[in-house]
């Protein structure tokens, strides 16, 4: 089974990378910059995610895409729209891969959202899988709306997709 990895060069993706890679598991990795892809698996340029890309050769014998790449902890906000600017990666380019892919013949689609699209806070408990989404930040809307995209393209052709919202992930070497 090859997976194609997004998001490999971040410091989770470094993480699932260097498992996959140990364990001897075909991988095939999406990279912005060439230079950054670990050793050990294939891999596929794509420069700026939110620009056109022709996945289809990097989709090639795939059966599962794990989709960690997106806009994420920018502590000096640059952009004139800060909402069009998260939707553009974690969105749209988001549902661009998914569709690709389900027209590749991919099975699975593992899309790494957060926590973030349940809200900022609870009330004296741990959010649930059943909880009302209430993002309240532009990352955290423009990651619900890619689960949103993902349940609908799901419906419509049978890509099978899994939704991870994982809190805020920290050790060694963290950016966030």
């Amino acid at each position: 089974m090859t997976i194609l990895l997004t998001g490999a060069t971040g410091f989770v993706g470094r993480q699932v990378a260097a498992r996959f890679i140990a364990d001897g598991t075909p991988l095939r990795i999406a990279v912005r910059d060439r230079d950054r892809a670990p050793a050990g698996a294939s891999f596929f340029p794509i420069g700026d995610l939110s620009g056109a890309i022709a996945w289809n050769p990097a989709l090639s014998g795939v059966e599962t895409v794990i989709h960690l790449a997106a806009r994420v902890h920018v502590m000096h906000e640059e952009a004139r729209d800060p909402l069009a600017a998260y939707r553009a990666v974690n969105r749209d380019a988001t549902l661009t891969l998914a569709r690709a892919a389900s027209v590749a013949g991919v099975k699975r689609f593992v899309y790494i959202s957060s926590i973030k699209v349940n809200g900022e806070r609870t009330d004296g408990r741990p959010f649930t899988a059943d909880d009302k989404p209430h993002p309240a930040d532009t990352y955290g809307i423009s990651k619900w709306e890619a689960e949103e995209g993902l349940r609908a393209l799901a419906q419509e052709t049978g890509l099978e997709v899994v939704v991870i919202r994982p809190p805020l992930v920290y050790g060694p070497g963290a950016g966030g």
